[in-house]
């Protein structure tokens, strides 16, 4: 369910501001989503997971939160990534 160090390092090289960038919220935003994909599709065979269904709403919350916060900060950043991540906002 949760993601690889492989591929969270491979998230953090491409969405990083700037070297050893780990903490921007463009890099919070991307393992988030990453993890809420890797979420999404385990509830497609374990309907039933109500104590996992509630990490999923509180990653969502936390997303939701941080990709405000970017829109506030600087618009033309948080349009980017979300194109570049594909998400509806």
């Amino acid at each position: 369910m949760s993601i690889t160090p492989e591929r969270k390092a491979a998230l953090i090289s491409e969405y990083a501001v700037k070297p050893g960038d780990t903490g921007s919220p463009e890099v919070q935003v991307a393992i988030l989503t990453e993890r809420i994909m890797n979420l999404t599709e385990h509830f497609k065979t374990n309907k039933k997971d109500n104590h996992s269904r509630r990490g999923l709403l509180a990653m969502v919350a936390l997303r939701r939160r941080l990709l405000s916060y970017l829109e506030k900060k600087d618009a033309a950043r948080y349009k980017t990534l979300i194109e570049k991540l594909g998400l509806r906002r």
